[in-house]
């Protein structure tokens, strides 16, 4: 995230834009289109520059770091995972676990495997406690 925050007239301006699903003072989301575009563009041989002034964006609002960071992380996303890697993944993700009802089979099966953990633990600090006590000899 850039240092440099929006003015509320600038926030107005970008939303405006067809490429920007979100903006707030302190930043701005695009949308997938356009992320994939600037791909194919940039594989083109455009200059990131010439990408967002072509998709309707004032560079003297958004500033070169900010242009260069977003080019910059795109790139490396569409390296590593293609064009699904440039897909937004908050808008399906609330972050919250799910609460769904487990059946009684399922609720056993999770309490088993927490006290085989908790049995695990407990021997480890015995072991521990042992060692340091002098009685255990490390190997």
């Amino acid at each position: 995230m850039s240092k440099r925050l929006f003015t509320n007239e600038e926030v107005r301006l970008l939303s405006k834009n067809k490429y920007v699903r979100n903006v707030s003072n302190k930043g701005i989301t695009y949308t997938d289109e356009f992320k994939r575009l600037f791909i194919v563009e940039n594989e083109k041989g455009k200059f990131p520059r010439q990408i967002f002034e072509n998709a309707g964006f004032d560079i003297n609002v958004l500033g070169m770091q900010r242009i260069k960071s977003c080019g910059n992380r795109w790139r490396a996303s569409y390296k590593y995972g293609g064009v699904s890697r440039l897909q937004d993944t908050r808008k399906n993700n609330t972050g919250r676990p799910t609460t769904k009802d487990l059946s009684i089979e399922e609720k056993y099966a999770r309490l088993e495997a927490q006290n085989k953990l908790l049995k695990a633990e407990n021997e480890l600090l015995k072991k521990l406690d042992m060692i340091e006590r002098g009685v255990l000899k490390q190997k």
